[in-house]
């Protein structure tokens, strides 16, 4: 499987910048460095949360997310700007990475059918997603996030060599579903991946996470 790098500097411009530090970089990200299990708890957490502040658990956690984001960063802070020498320091990073999510969450969400939602294009490429969205239904203690791909990189066998074989198989229009789910005694969760079955390539993965009812006994 090809790794899809982040390029957080822009191209060289030749031998004017020798002399220039270089930008801030940061380790390659790839489609299979994703792992839906481990928003599982965030998404847990979130779904107990009324709608903005929900969203706001879920994308804030979200490695994807913070990833794409930091990288916006640090594409942003050349060595001449001053003013982002900050960004250098994983903490204030970090900061300033929250900041910008709350921000995405604020400026987008919108309400649709008593669904808080917040879609979100990454548009800076290359990058292994091309779109996040979160949505925290109002009616039921539910939390999703869809995360779709940029590239044709990320398929059904990577799929089943990360999370084995899927519990159920599905083809829904002209897509094919692989379905997997985890036994949890507070919540249940699903993830659905969505793949071309010409060439084998994930298009989407949804991810979701509904409380359970408590019993009182």
């Amino acid at each position: 499987m090809l790794t899809l790098s982040l390029l957080l500097s822009a191209p060289s411009s030749g031998a004017a910048d020798a002399n220039r530090p270089p930008a801030p970089t940061q380790p390659a990200f790839s489609a299979d460095d994703f792992d839906w299990r481990d928003m599982l708890p965030y998404l847990f957490d979130a779904a107990a949360l009324p709608g903005e502040q929900g969203l706001q658990a879920v994308l804030e956690n979200s490695k994807v997310l913070r990833i794409y984001v930091a990288n916006e960063v640090r594409t942003e802070c050349s060595p001449h700007k001053t003013a982002c020498a900050a960004t250098v320091d994983s903490s204030a990073l970090d900061k300033e990475v929250s900041k910008r999510i709350d921000e995405i969450v604020q400026e987008g969400m919108v309400q649709r059918h008593k669904l808080a939602i917040v879609e979100y294009k990454l548009t800076r490429q290359p990058f292994p997603f091309s779109e996040i969205a979160a949505v925290k239904s109002e009616k039921s203690p539910e939390t999703y996030v869809t995360l779709s791909l940029a590239g044709r990189n990320y398929t059904a066998a990577d799929v089943q060599a990360k999370y084995g074989v899927p519990y159920d198989t599905d083809v829904v229009q002209w897509y094919s579903v692989f379905k997997y789910r985890l036994d949890n005694p507070h919540y249940t969760s699903k993830a659905v991946f969505e793949i071309d079955p010409v060439d084998g390539a994930v298009i989407k993965v949804a991810v979701s996470v509904k409380l359970k009812k408590s019993k009182n006994h």
